[in-house]
């Protein structure tokens, strides 16, 4: 039997928001082999985030790959005031 797994996330960083949905959602564009199933979209106010998969693991490492490149990115614009 085979289970699945999804977690959503959902991300406003005011002014930065666009700025940082551009950062990863190109890093998720072009990572074909990723072995969950990752969807992103963005609205006027926050980033939603959608990670599917079948193994726990693989959950687990993709929440933590996002949420480092969403804090990388935030951390990346404020330290150049844009």
């Amino acid at each position: 039997m085979t289970s699945n797994y999804s977690a959503k996330i959902e991300i406003s960083a005011d002014k930065r928001t666009k700025a940082i949905f551009k950062s990863i959602d190109t890093d998720n564009k072009f990572y074909d082999e990723n072995p969950t199933q990752t969807m992103m979209t963005l609205d006027d106010k926050k980033i939603t985030i959608l990670i599917e998969t079948q193994e726990l693991s693989h959950l687990r490492a993709n929440l933590n790959s996002t949420l480092r490149l969403v804090q990388t990115s935030n951390d990346s614009i404020e330290s150049v005031k844009i």
